[in-house]
């Protein structure tokens, strides 16, 4: 299990069973593990996700395309990674 901090100061971790189902989906992003923790604290955009608890994270120049998207879900005070993808267009 690997953590970070998002801006707000909340603890954020990324599970070995996340890390495996982003790699499994999105296997170009295997190279950039740190750079998807690095989303989570200092992404260029924030947006409330479509689900109570959820923002979406967005940062760019990460991996082969323009924008990753992280999708982090929230339990009080803290958060877990469940997923993360590539982006080509703007969020």
């Amino acid at each position: 299990m690997w953590e970070t901090v998002d801006p707000e100061g909340r603890r954020v971790v990324l599970t070995f069973a996340a890390w495996r189902h982003i790699v499994e989906r999105h296997g170009e992003l295997e190279p950039f593990r740190t750079a998807i923790l690095a989303a989570v604290f200092d992404p260029d955009r924030r947006i409330l996700g479509s689900e109570q608890g959820e923002m979406w994270c967005y940062r760019h120049g990460i991996g082969p395309s323009l924008w990753v998207k992280v999708a982090v879900h929230y339990e009080g005070h803290e958060g877990r990674i469940v997923t993360a993808f590539p982006r080509r267009r703007s969020p």
